[in-house]
């Protein structure tokens, strides 16, 4: 004795209607699962705290006082120690003649005859 299908499909649709759920019939990804979780963006927001005060700020708000900033002094220290051992990128070109002028010299490949 066997049920038909669309008598099946009635009492999912009621059953889906009664407990709210989604219904799909064709078994698709809809990603219901991840939609109906909670929202995880006001949790860390909260979890983080707020940066209060950055040292631009401090001097912006604050140009008659010299506020020295660590980070970047130190960040510059070692850009200018790679200048001086020439690990530096390079420079870039200004115009379309200086870019056009490092291009073609290329090595002639040479095949080793056996």
């Amino acid at each position: 004795m066997s049920v038909p299908m669309s008598r099946i499909l009635d009492l999912a649709k009621s059953q889906c209607q009664i407990f709210s759920s989604t219904f799909n019939p064709e078994r698709l990804r809809l990603g219901n699962k991840i939609l109906r979780q909670r929202l995880k963006g006001p949790s860390l927001a909260q979890y983080y705290p707020r940066k209060v005060v950055t040292w631009r700020n401090l001097q912006k708000a604050y140009p008659q006082f010299e506020i020295p900033n660590e980070a970047e002094e130190d960040r510059l220290e070692h850009i200018e120690a790679l200048k001086l051992r020439g690990k530096n990128p390079p420079k870039k070109k200004r115009t379309a003649a200086e870019s056009k002028k490092f291009v073609g010299k290329k090595k002639k490949a040479t095949a080793i005859a056996a």
